[in-house]
């Protein structure tokens, strides 16, 4: 099968490799029909995630068909569409009992980072009863892909760790796909302001379009600017969508007293934290990798139309176009791409 290798910093390729088969009774294989490529996918070529070696498939990302199922699958059966978690669980380990399923002790974020990944024609999903999602006939698998990880991501890291309540004020740094999936599920929690900061102009034009308050161009300006429009309090929820050093910092300047800074972006290096002006505030920090436990949830809003994902894919590719859809998304603002949707025949 073809399939995108992480070849070394720097380098991803699309190569032959064997179709995967089934290791333990609860794998399925699923042919995938699209997949797309996350931000994480680029972190991990730059070399900034260490659990990932080289000659890893890459991708956790994607919807596809049951191609085959291990004995202990009841839940799934061949021919059948479904959507990849990506977070495979095994619904059963402590962490999986309190609902921390991306710290499952056989799970987790495995998929493209310890275990070959989505970005192939086939793929192994360990769990599969709790790591996949029937998709009904007639839905919209595009967009679906986008529940995949992004939707649940800001939801759960940004949305919900950052208690976005109604009336309440949130300034997202970083107009990303993951920032703008925050920014649309924020608005399901009423907030009274939505405030999105980002350098690309494009994006902040899509973010205004897809409701939010206000748009910032990060500069030197940003802190007085979110001030301004805040009675300068700063915002109670602050979430930072880049994992950049600058941006983190950045994020401790616009928090409100008894704000929350909600963490989301993949930091691959050391960010500072500025105690010595933040310890009288009543902040909260937090960090998460996604569990996707809002999933099921999502997927109904999704099916039912008050939620539309694909409103963030910009692009669409070939599979065998795979290597210049990266080439694509690594350099989004110059192609103006938030996801780039790859398809397979």
């Amino acid at each position: 099968m073809k399939a995108l290798v992480y070849k070394s910093i720097g380098e991803v390729k699309l190569e032959e490799r064997p179709k995967p088969k089934i290791s333990n009774p609860t794998d399925a294989i699923i042919k995938l029909t699209k997949t797309t490529i996350c931000g994480s996918d680029l972190h991990i070529q730059k070399g900034d995630v260490s659990t990932c070696t080289t000659g890893t498939i890459l991708g956790h990302e994607g919807v596809g068909i049951v191609e085959e199922t291990g004995d202990s699958v009841r839940g799934f059966k061949k021919g059948e569409h479904v959507l990849i978690s990506c977070i495979c669980s095994c619904s059963t380990c402590e962490y999986c009992r309190k609902g921390m399923y991306s710290h499952c002790t056989t799970g987790g974020w495995i998929l493209g980072n310890t275990i070959d990944g989505t970005q192939a024609e086939y793929v192994r999903i360990p769990h599969a009863d709790s790591s996949l999602y029937p998709i009904p006939a007639g839905a919209d698998e595009s967009a679906l892909v986008m529940l995949s990880d992004i939707f649940p991501t800001g939801l759960e890291c940004g949305v919900l760790n950052g208690k976005v309540q109604p009336g309440s004020t949130v300034v997202i740094v970083g107009a990303g796909p993951i920032g703008l999936a925050a920014m649309i599920t924020a608005q399901l929690y009423s907030p009274s302001e939505i405030i999105m900061v980002d350098q690309d102009p494009n994006r902040l034009k899509v973010a205004k379009s897809l409701g939010a308050s206000h748009t910032i161009i990060s500069d030197g300006n940003v802190e007085s600017a979110v001030k301004g429009l805040t009675d300068g309090k700063g915002c109670d929820t602050v979430i930072e969508a880049v994992g950049i050093p600058a941006t983190f910092e950045l994020c401790q300047n616009l928090v409100a007293p008894g704000g929350v800074i909600a963490n989301v972006g993949v930091h691959g290096t050391k960010v500072d934290l500025h105690l010595e002006t933040l310890w009288t505030q009543n902040i909260s920090i937090t960090t998460r990798l996604v569990d996707t436990v809002t999933t099921p949830m999502l997927l109904k809003l999704a099916l039912s139309g008050k939620l539309d994902p694909a409103k963030l894919i910009t692009h669409k590719f070939a599979f065998k176009d795979m290597e210049e859809a990266y080439s694509t998304f690594g350099a989004a603002s110059k192609h103006n791409a938030l996801k780039v949707l790859v398809e397979f025949d």
